[in-house]
């Protein structure tokens, strides 16, 4: 089976998993290590065998069975025109193909919601919606005591006419509402804001809401400037195999910033471009009580050539976030709308706005070369209708309250870890070993990734499939009924 699962690509077809009695393959146990050392599922494979995913960069004819190439799609995004021959009115003209662009990612929906953040991408896509979609309602999570997008957030709607609403991240509650849908999400991945996609989500079906608007899909375009502390976090990150101990030791357990290194500098300089603290690979192999972590490793090999291609030090990030960006950030979104029967748009993705960006935008439109300050033209368009925005300093869309959820679920959690034994052994044991750590976000991160995958592996009740080490990249295609 094959899915062509990209907003960039259309709106994907999940109902081969999802109807009754739909075939499901085994889970793939190499997908499940990819899960914990990354938040994600190496595209094209997904969490089952025999199933592979056409993510954007990969082409929908190939066969991503036997010979998936990877090509990213805007290559010198923010470089390139340098100039025009005529000036225009980019300002309006942006704003004419943004609202054609909501309408037809929105032309199904009857009752559509924004997730509005705050920030650049959901204030320009509001100012859209507000003459494409004025029905629409924007909602504004609230997820952790470091935000402020709220007021931001609704001095937008309300300057646009807009009706605006305000969800405050209940950890216990986010995670009992993902429980309750686990079953029905079609596939799999842990993207640190997937449980507030499934709060939010959740809540805006119980409103009478039938489809999210969602602000992803103009990174890639636009071009990212890599900073200093990226740059430095890259060049740290150096693939050692550390002692697991040294992150437990009394001066170090409760500091993030020194586990946050000790994590850096077991992992390789692409993976550490992906969100989020994550299992090390020694960990890895311990919960699963033998060595898979270099099976996870090996599936970045796929994309390593058109990496080291890139001509620029943001490209490089860009190709590399793009991998996270397809199979995780656009995944929760996707998977969630899935599991609540809603519909959901990417207006950024909309092919004639993204062509005509990356091809015709020229470069002082996109990014500063002075500054280094990006998405000029969405500045620019967010001038013409707001003076000054109350931006948050250290904005993070859909935080989630990590320590918050160890607090409240750790038993529920340590639960499945007992009913996941047979694919995770040391589960349980981390859990017990590291419960008084959990107040640190480093650890609950970890925690995080598995009380997003355990209950999920439990629900299914699937065991692996014993595949010898040197046979588990050639999964066969055959499907068997879960």
């Amino acid at each position: 089976m094959q899915i062509t699962m990209s907003p960039y690509y259309g709106t994907p077809d999940f109902s081969a998993l999802v109807q009754e009695g739909g075939a499901r393959g085994d889970i793939d146990p190499v997908s499940v290590a990819d899960l914990l050392r990354n938040a994600f599922v190496y595209p094209p494979h997904s969490i089952y065998q025999g199933v592979k995913l056409v993510t954007f960069g990969f082409c929908p004819g190939d066969d991503m069975h036997t010979a998936p190439k990877f090509r990213f799609k805007f290559r010198n995004a923010g470089e390139v025109p340098e100039r025009v021959s005529e000036e225009r009115d980019w300002v309006g003209l942006y704003h004419r193909l943004l609202c054609e662009a909501v309408s037809r990612s929105c032309a199904r929906m009857r009752s559509p919601w924004l997730l509005q953040s705050g920030g650049k991408d959901s204030t320009t896509l509001a100012i859209a919606i507000a003459d494409a979609r004025p029905d629409a309602v924007c909602i504004t999570y609230l997820g952790g005591r470091e935000e402020n997008e709220t007021d931001s957030a609704t001095h937008v709607a309300t300057a646009l006419g807009l009706r605006h609403e305000t969800l405050v991240c209940d950890p216990g509650r986010a995670y009992d509402r993902y429980l309750a849908v686990a079953r029905r999400m079609p596939l799999l991945t842990a993207d640190f804001a997937l449980l507030s996609y499934v709060d939010l989500a959740t809540e805006i079906a119980a409103r009478g809401g039938d489809g999210m608007i969602d602000g992803l899909g103009a990174d890639s375009y636009f071009g990212t400037p890599m900073n200093r502390q990226q740059w430095l976090l890259a060049r740290l990150a150096r693939g050692l195999r550390l002692p697991g101990w040294l992150a437990e030791l009394p001066l170090v357990e409760r500091s993030f910033e020194l586990c946050f290194v000790l994590g850096t500098l077991q992992m390789n300089p692409i993976e550490r471009v992906f969100p989020g603290s994550r299992f090390t690979d020694a960990e890895v192999d311990e919960l699963f009580g033998r060595g898979i972590s270099r099976q996870s490793r090996q599936r970045l090999e796929l994309f390593k050539e058109e990496i080291a291609s890139a001509t620029t030090s943001w490209e490089w990030r860009d190709m590399s976030m793009s991998i996270a960006g397809s199979a995780g950030a656009f995944a929760k979104g996707l998977y969630t709308a899935s599991a609540l029967g809603l519909d959901a748009a990417y207006p950024f993705c909309d092919r004639d706005l993204r062509e005509w960006i990356h091809h015709e935008v020229p470069r002082y439109q996109k990014v500063d070369p002075t500054t280094k300050v990006n998405k000029l033209l969405i500045r620019s368009h967010i001038a013409t209708r707001f003076r000054e925005l109350p931006y948050v300093q250290r904005k993070g869309s859909f935080r989630f309250d990590l320590c918050g959820l160890a607090a409240a679920r750790f038993d529920r959690v340590r639960d499945f870890a007992d009913q996941a034994r047979d694919l995770l052994p040391g589960a349980p044991r981390w859990l017990d070993r590291n419960r008084r750590r959990l107040d640190n976000k480093y650890h609950a991160s970890k925690f995080y990734l598995l009380a997003i995958v355990l209950p999920w592996l439990v629900e299914r009740a699937v065991a692996p499939v014993a595949v010898p080490e040197r046979m588990v990249e050639a999964h066969g295609r055959e499907l068997v009924g879960a």
